[in-house]
């Protein structure tokens, strides 16, 4: 074990929002049963545990607010199994989701799950939260490529849930119940995951359009053909202004909503797949852009992974949301966004996953100025109720954390409230495990 400089990890990609911890101690360990020993101590001793991974959470998850040990993962980061021929690897839960992905990429293969900040975010932490990312339209949440875990449950106890199988009915799905529980219910330190084939060919269709209703009816024209792109993304005017200064395609300036969808498979599939988005984006759309060149596509979504930053950089600050709608209410919420945003005196932007009905609504605030943070929080809370309004869900990858966990009861009635927290309890009687996160 090591012991580091504390203050790097007293807080995660949240600091600017004022999500701040204190933590008493910081513990690195190497192995499994080294977590394992750490958080028998701290249960045998009343002591708080705060699971972190990679600390790129946007929700105040691996925060020690109230102090505590803070339990890094970052130190138990093997490969411990690799068939390429059965398409499934089993790594530990400190590796990177870039390194992962290599790692498959290097034997054809592809790990589809491709939430951001790849070079540092950690596949324990994925697990954690669940995370998702661009490709989900078609191929899941990372949850969906997991099929076995080890997890250190209080009060100290090493297990295995799953393994190499593609199937398991066996009991409650106690797997399924530990993906996304945010290190409330136990630490994850090694999963077993699917690969699939790698595709021959990715080829992104770029539609520019005039504004949000036309945009999105494009949206729903792809879905109402049947279509099946990889992804399915959107950005709103200001996302695009915001990011304008590395935007790999020319755009009209009426351009008002960008879709971006991507046809993978072999050559052949993706080719005809690109036509046919290419044909149905085209409707109404002021201008279509559709790199072959791999470097263009390359240049493309790394300019998409930026947007993040881009808009951050427009006033030095923001705070952004991720709330899901129904597909179908996807315009409503981003008008809606605009709306709150201008409510609250707030540039506002939005962007996101729109074939899941994700948005990162986001509004932009300059840090100096602690009253624009104090109205950007004021104008979340619209947020959340909007989504529930339109049926949809306060998070939709990013979790519950510490910012989000008093909003459950917004959307939850007493009962679900309940159940979820004698589920915790089982896990965790004592209630260490990153106490005040997911719950109210």
């Amino acid at each position: 074990m090591v012991d580091p400089p504390a203050r790097a990890y007293a807080h995660d990609a949240t600091l600017a929002r004022g999500v701040d911890g204190r933590p008493d101690a910081v513990v690195l360990p190497g192995t499994a049963e080294e977590v394992a020993r750490t958080v028998g101590w701290c249960y045998d001793h009343g002591v708080p545990i705060v699971p972190r991974g990679g600390g790129t959470g946007l929700a105040g998850g691996a925060v020690p607010v109230d102090g505590g040990v803070v339990l890094s993962l970052e130190r138990v980061r093997a490969v411990r199994s690799f068939d390429p021929l059965a398409w499934r690897i089993q790594v530990e839960a400190g590796i990177t989701t870039a390194d992962l992905r290599r790692r498959a990429r290097e034997a054809g293969l592809v790990y589809p799950p491709d939430p951001g900040a790849a070079d540092q975010s950690q596949i324990g932490g994925n697990i954690a939260t669940n995370a998702g990312g661009p490709h989900a339209f078609k191929y899941g949440v990372t949850g969906a490529w997991v099929t076995g875990l080890e997890v250190v449950l209080p009060p100290g106890e090493l297990v295995s849930l799953g393994g190499p199988v593609r199937k398991d009915a066996a009991g409650y799905d106690l797997k399924r119940l530990l993906i996304g529980s945010e290190g409330t219910l136990g630490v994850i330190t090694a999963a077993w995951l699917r690969l699939i084939p790698a595709p021959e060919a990715e080829l992104p269709v770029v539609g520019l359009y005039p504004d949000v209703p036309t945009g999105c009816a494009a949206i729903a024209a792809v879905l109402g053909t049947g279509l099946q792109p990889a992804t399915l993304e959107y950005l709103d005017h200001r996302a695009l202004a915001a990011a304008s200064v590395r935007r790999p395609f020319p755009a009209p300036a009426a351009t008002g909503f960008v879709v971006i969808a991507e046809a993978d498979g072999s050559a052949a599939e993706a080719a005809r797949l690109r036509a046919e988005l290419v044909g149905v984006l085209d409707d109404g759309a002021l201008g279509i852009h559709a790199p072959l060149a791999r470097r263009d596509v390359a240049d493309l979504w790394r300019w998409r992974a930026g947007v993040s930053q881009a808009v951050t950089a427009r006033r030095g600050g923001k705070l952004s949301e991720d709330i899901v709608v129904p597909v179908d209410r996807l315009a409503d919420a981003i008008q809606a966004t605009l709306e709150i945003g201008a409510r609250h005196d707030l540039e506002t932007c939005s962007w996101g996953h729109a074939g899941d009905g994700n948005l990162h609504s986001t509004f932009m605030i300059d840090p100096a100025h602690p009253d624009q943070l104090a109205r950007a929080e004021r104008a979340a809370a619209d947020l959340f109720e909007l989504a529930v309004r339109l049926d949809g869900s306060i998070s939709g990858e990013h979790g519950i954390g510490r910012v989000k966990a008093g909003r459950l009861r917004n959307s939850w009635p007493d009962a679900l409230v309940g159940l979820h927290q004698r589920t915790k309890a089982a896990f965790d009687p004592k209630g260490l495990m990153n106490p005040q996160v997911k719950l109210p």
